[in-house]
């Protein structure tokens, strides 16, 4: 074990948010300084360690803006990226419990902090006891329930992200280091050390490593008190992937305290599809299973735990189940909370329209509000080779056009967090670089395409965009750190529903019912827009395929269209088993939707034409 961690550990419990939602990773710049933004008032967000260049000028920024002493970290010093990482999560752990502090001590009058922090919350016990103070009007008992709200106000959880899948070897003077210093796990340590009491959100894949690391910091076990100073959150897609990671951690006394379960294609940033499969039956299956599975993973836990002299009886605990992806209106943020019963649910595209809450300069703001279907598309953009979310109006994508258009493909490679390709050279290097564009397409030339193949091979090599300098541009541009940056924005398609700039209380009463900021009457319902992203997709996939099909490739066709064909049918009869009233009457308005949806993919022909050429080469 790191016992390192141990003296930035307290023996309490971590706060648990008076709200029903939270703020997911946006990019690497959207939310890296959300916490200063909305945890005072109790919301909780995530922060982004994928890239510590951009971690490093904002402890710089803040530093200096707040008056806190700042010394350097520079790139090349030792273990750079970790201490970087504990030095702005220590950092940010300071200001928030600060900011919290103040607000706790502001009067209770219109317009004040606490005051805020209260008329936020959804409705709750907290709320009432909020209310019945308000309408207290002996000054004695009204300033004994006063001091009691003020003993209840708690901040909102500093959680970080790491994609597990931006993971690498690192080399210091050209010399390969140690697997420990990899960027992920680098990452992973910057957070265990940092005195942050928090969750790490592990996305994006399964890294051995990274989760085997995991068990050499004791703050991912439960202290004497049988508390957890640190705890993990999977995002994942479906439920067997999320299973198999559990377990794999489990066996090595590590307890998931959160499945976050994301819709793999009505999301924003990178989009990983299921195989067809919809979030309300995933949703449906981890409620069903969740039961048989924390039992599973209990006994695995306790029996590693039992091993390390630990014999608190009340570890583990509960597994929160939490949902995000799409979500745009009250309505169905109940249908999530009320009827699946999740714990809560995650809020992302629509708080860009929120500069009060994450990084938006008013450029992007203002293409944000005028974006249409044809603005905002999914993209070959990413050098992960993985389909993402793109505003096609945004400055980092009129950036790459223009080197397209002056016959200088490619972005130079500044920070390198994405190298790993080595067809041409030794060492790896980005797909999104002008190196790789610019030998990648001379290369092609020589291969004796066709020219329309031609064309679409050169297309998509040269689509790849820098996304690493490109999603902290959102953060660098409007905190002046570099006024010049061309932000990438990553937003989902839910955007298009949102084209009104709110402050923070009003997409917060948006979530709660309280106002409405739609502006986009003819919006699909969550459900109905999911299952048309998947129909496009099937069909998109399906048409690449012009020779043939592999048995392979036919087979995951076949189940493709077989599982969305019972993902609508699920949906469909979600409104007769569940819905009652309001609920009932908005669903049902989209329906026929659904069920013309449904019909055209029964009507699509799979054939069953295999090509052996292609399943033998």
């Amino acid at each position: 074990m790191n016992n390192q961690e141990n003296n930035n550990v307290s023996k309490s419990a971590l706060p648990v948010s008076p709200h029903t939602f939270h703020i997911p990773v946006m990019g690497t710049g959207f939310t890296i300084d959300t916490p200063l933004k909305v945890a005072k008032y109790g919301i909780s967000s995530v922060v982004s360690l994928g890239d510590d260049n951009l971690i490093e000028q904002m402890r710089k920024y803040h530093s200096e803006r707040l008056g806190e002493s700042y010394t350097e970290i520079g790139a090349h010093d030792d273990d750079s990226r970790a201490r970087r990482i504990t030095a702005y999560l220590d950092l940010l752990d300071k200001i928030v419990k600060r900011q919290t502090d103040d607000l706790r001590n502001t009067p209770f009058e219109p317009g004040s902090e606490i005051t805020r922090y209260f008329t936020m919350l959804p409705e709750s016990e907290l709320k009432k006891q909020y209310q019945a103070m308000l309408d207290t009007h002996d000054p004695t008992a009204r300033k004994i329930k006063q001091d009691d709200l003020r003993s209840k106000v708690v901040p909102g959880s500093i959680d970080v992200n790491i994609m597990c899948s931006a993971d690498r070897a690192q080399y210091r003077h050209g010399q390969k280091l140690s697997p420990e210093y990899s960027l992920a796990c680098s990452a992973l340590r910057g957070f265990a050390l940092s005195r942050v009491r928090s969750s790490i959100v592990l996305s994006a894949g399964f890294n051995q490593r990274l989760y085997g690391y995991l068990a050499d910091f004791d703050g991912f076990f439960p202290d004497i008190n049988g508390e957890l100073s640190k705890k993990i959150i999977l995002k994942v897609s479906d439920f067997r992937s999320a299973a198999i990671q559990a377990k794999y951690l489990a066996k090595r006394g590590l307890w998931v305290s959160e499945f976050r379960i994301e819709s793999g294609l009505n999301c924003g940033g990178h989009a990983f599809a299921t195989k067809g499969l919809l979030l309300g039956p995933i949703l449906q299956e981890f409620i069903d299973k969740k039961e048989e599975l924390s039992n599973l993973l209990s006994g695995s836990v306790m029996k590693v735990l039992a091993d390390r002299k630990y014999d608190k009886a009340g570890f583990p605990g509960d597994i929160l189940l939490t949902v995000q992806g799409g979500i745009g209106t009250a309505e169905e943020n109940d249908i999530f909370l009320k009827i699946f019963r999740v714990d809560r649910t995650g809020w992302g595209t629509p708080f860009l329209m929120v500069p009060e809450a994450v990084n938006m300069d008013r450029e992007h703001l203002e293409k944000l509000s005028k974006a249409s279907v044809l603005d905002v598309g999914l993209s070959e953009n990413s050098p992960f080779g993985i389909p993402f979310w793109n505003l096609r109006t945004s400055a980092s994508e009129q950036a790459r056009n223009e080197r397209i258009n002056q016959g200088k493909p490619g972005s130079p490679c500044v920070q390198g967090y994405l190298k790993g390709n080595t067809e041409f050279t030794e060492n790896p290097i980005c797909v999104a670089s002008r190196q790789y564009q610019k030998t990648k397409l001379e290369d092609l030339e020589k291969q004796g395409y066709g020219p329309a193949e031609l064309k679409s091979l050169k297309n998509s090599v040269m689509s790849k965009a820098c996304i690493c300098c490109d999603l902290a541009g959102s953060a660098t541009r409007v905190n002046g750190i570099n006024p010049k940056a061309k932000p990438a924005i990553c937003c989902g398609p839910n955007i298009v529903n949102f084209s009104k700039i709110a402050t923070l209380d009003e997409i917060v009463s948006h979530i709660y019912g309280r106002l409405s900021l739609l502006t986009n009457p003819e919006r699909p319902h969550i459900f109905v827009q999911e299952a048309k992203l998947y129909f496009e997709h099937l069909s998109n996939e399906f048409d690449k395929f012009t020779d043939g099909l592999s048995r392979q490739k036919l087979k995951y066709f076949e189940d493709f269209k077989s599982n969305l064909l019972e993902s609508i049918d699920y949906y469909q009869g979600f409104a007769e088993n569940h819905l009652i009233g309001k609920l009932r009457e908005r669903y049902e308005r989209d329906l026929k939707a659904m069920q013309q949806l449904r019909e055209r993919i029964e009507d699509m022909n799979i054939l069953p034409t295999v090509n052996l050429s292609l399943e033998m080469g």
